[in-house]
């Protein structure tokens, strides 16, 4: 009986009591529910130990982002693209990724990744980098990969060479534009002036 009066405490804490002690232990229960159930059992079933991904930068972004024409873009940057034997069709995320997007991860064996594919890996940075893969190499059953991001220039010297232990996984889908700002919004200050605010 102690069990159940307890059970029903929490439960009216939870979902009826609107006074400040039951939103703060609301905010705590999630906080714990998301942090050590819902992504312990994602990264589970994705086979990653980060099964969503907020885009961080610019980095990948493409001119017009959800109303791009990728038609137009792709002529615009056909030439970088075909120095890596990339083709038209073998692009994944044809309108590009914008800062704050949240993207869906799933684990991938090295052999399984292909050229075009959007991948997120560790490198020497505070966070994990999303680029597209522009070149694979083996040697010894071993993988390399490079990326470049959409909207660069050229690489960075961190993903010229990425070993197939730094790769968190590949992006499947984007599951909601500009939401990851609710977290983004809190580091803005941090960033260099060059990083700050949206992309254009």
């Amino acid at each position: 009986m102690k069990l159940k009066g307890v059970l029903k405490k929490l439960w009216f804490l939870l979902w009826k009591d609107n006074s400040p002690k039951g939103w703060i232990f609301s905010i705590i229960f999630l906080f714990i529910f998301i942090k050590f159930i819902f992504f312990p059992i994602m990264s589970l079933v994705t086979g990653t130990s980060l099964p969503l991904a907020i885009v961080e930068s610019c980095s990948m972004y493409h001119d017009g982002n959800l109303l791009s024409n990728y038609d137009k873009w792709w002529d615009n940057h056909e030439t970088k693209y075909s120095s890596y034997e990339i083709e038209k069709q073998d692009f994944k995320f044809k309108k590009g990724l914008n800062k704050g997007d949240i993207l869906f991860i799933i684990g991938k064996k090295p052999e399984k990744l292909n050229l075009g594919d959007v991948i997120i890996f560790n490198a020497n940075h505070k966070n994990p980098i999303i680029h597209r893969i522009i070149k694979i190499e083996k040697t010894d059953e071993k993988y390399t990969f490079s990326t470049i991001g959409d909207n660069n220039e050229g690489q960075i010297s961190s993903e010229v060479s990425i070993k197939s232990g730094q790769i968190v996984g590949k992006a499947i889908f984007k599951i909601a534009p500009y939401l990851g700002w609710g977290k983004l919004i809190f580091f803005e200050y941090n960033q260099r002036e060059s990083n700050k605010g949206f992309c254009n």
